[in-house]
């Protein structure tokens, strides 16, 4: 099977993929090293301890495999973009796709955790501490990747009634309030939350459940980071956009027609 043409790595994009790989192996390898000591020996490294990774070799290789893992393989997945997904046109582009792919990982993780925590509580009556908190959490930074996802895709929920009936030099003003007031509010979130995050994280403030994990350590400042992204890739849009032709929308963009025809073929072939 043929691989699509590279979107921005190039060159590169063979080595990311085998990098990822190698991560992957290793970080699953790690796992399963992990996973059987907890099964053999009663002071092994557990989730306990993943949150606490200080003098312990093993745990502190796993969290840095980890990361190399998603970092890898985002950056591979945003070298290919789907049908209905517009080419990245500037480096702010390319770090949404990035972290768009990352928030797909980070679906896929929650539905592990749960899968893993459903058989646990129901085939060996032995429910975990943590599996519904590191849910949450990961859930927490999908919707906030996401978030920047949508903007770089200019699928947030946009009105185009009165927008289409606008000439384009109107349309263009429209465009530069839009971003003047998603400025403001990044703006004013950040400066209102700067000092309570910066708190919570220097603190590493936890959640005060049993697992205890640095949930608001780590969304408050997550939440700073990405608004000021989002008012970056409006202002990235703006740019990209702003010599293109005006066009016009109706219900019928929203469809999709490559995967209705992917749809159709594979009922046809069943």
């Amino acid at each position: 099977m043929q691989d699509s043409p590279s979107v921005w790595l190039g060159p590169l994009r063979r080595p990311v993929r085998m990098a990822a790989i190698v991560a992957g192996a290793l970080t699953a390898a790690l796992a399963l090293v992990m996973f059987a000591s907890n099964l053999l020996y009663a002071d092994a490294s557990g989730m306990h301890e993943m949150l606490r990774p200080s003098g312990r070799p093993i745990v502190q290789a796993m969290l840095a495999l980890l990361a190399i893992s998603f970092l890898l393989t985002s950056l591979y997945l945003s070298d290919t973009i789907g049908a209905i997904e517009p080419r990245p046109t500037g480096p702010m582009d390319v770090v949404s796709l990035v972290c768009g792919r990352l928030a797909m990982i980070g679906v896929v993780f929650i539905v592990l955790v749960m899968f893993y925590e459903v058989v646990a509580r129901y085939v060996f009556e032995k429910p975990t501490l943590w599996a519904n908190e590191l849910s949450l959490w990961i859930a927490g930074f999908v919707l906030l990747l996401a978030g920047l996802y949508a903007m770089q895709q200019r699928t947030h929920i946009r009105i185009y009634i009165i927008y289409d009936m606008m000439p384009r030099w109107m349309q263009k003003t429209a465009d530069v309030i839009s971003l003047a007031l998603i400025w403001v509010f990044a703006i004013c979130l950040i400066w209102g939350g700067y000092n309570e995050a910066r708190d919570k994280f220097l603190r590493m403030e936890t959640f005060g459940t049993a697992w205890d994990s640095p949930l608001p350590a780590t969304i408050k400042p997550a939440i700073l980071i990405i608004i000021l992204l989002v008012a970056i890739q409006a202002l990235s849009n703006l740019i990209a956009d702003w010599n293109k032709d005006p066009g016009s929308h109706s219900p019928a963009d929203e469809i999709d027609e490559t995967e209705i025809e992917n749809i159709r073929r594979a009922v046809e072939g069943n």
